[in-house]
């Protein structure tokens, strides 16, 4: 029996998935009983509203004109984050300090950063799907700032984000609790970040 997966156009011959509602699925992935887990995830981190990458004005692809950011939360231990933004021009890196991974709070972080940036350097941002940012449209709304997200289980294409991030793990181990640094110690790693 073959079926198309509703809102993908995924076909699918499993019979144990027939019947079932997936929000979206990744267009290259096939679902079956043994291969859930891509469908599943994506259900884990559906986000209502979410812009894709492939509607990113085409000025962000040539970086050309400052202004177009990569964001991604980055964990410490089990209970500290901090929200990275790279800068897609200039790789000019900030860190956020965040008080917890929901994305409350996470957005109410990037709030406050964004308005302390003039408009004309903070123009989109483009994020993975994680749940982080399901509070996306509150921040375009407290910002002008259009939020973009990467295709699903395609975070690498924020590779300016992913390539700090994994330089910025030198300075913040996995497991370190980033609680205990302060801003101005997110400071002196983002400038030691500009020199290397």
């Amino acid at each position: 029996m073959r079926f198309t997966l509703l809102g993908c156009g995924v076909s699918c011959s499993n019979e144990a998935a027939a019947g079932k509602w997936l929000p979206r699925c990744s267009p290259c992935a096939t679902y079956s009983a043994s291969s859930r887990r891509c469908a599943e995830a994506e259900g884990r981190t559906n986000i209502r509203n979410a812009a894709s990458i492939s509607e990113r004005p085409a000025t962000a692809e040539d970086r050309a004109i400052p202004g177009h950011w990569e964001g991604d939360l980055s964990y410490g231990n089990a209970t500290s984050q901090i929200a990275t933004l790279v800068e897609r021009q200039s790789r000019f890196v900030m860190l956020v300090k965040v008080a917890s991974k929901d994305s409350e709070a996470v957005v109410d972080a990037l709030i406050r950063h964004a308005n302390k940036l003039p408009r004309e350097l903070l123009k989109w941002l483009t994020w993975d799907r994680g749940s982080d940012m399901a509070g996306h449209h509150r921040f375009t709304v407290a910002t002008d700032i259009e939020v973009y997200f990467c295709d699903p289980q395609h975070p690498s294409q924020r590779r300016s984000n992913e390539n700090t991030n994994g330089l910025l793990r030198q300075y913040f181990p996995k497991d370190t609790d980033l609680s205990a640094y302060s801003d101005q110690a997110g400071r002196r790693s983002q400038a030691a970040q500009r020199t290397s």
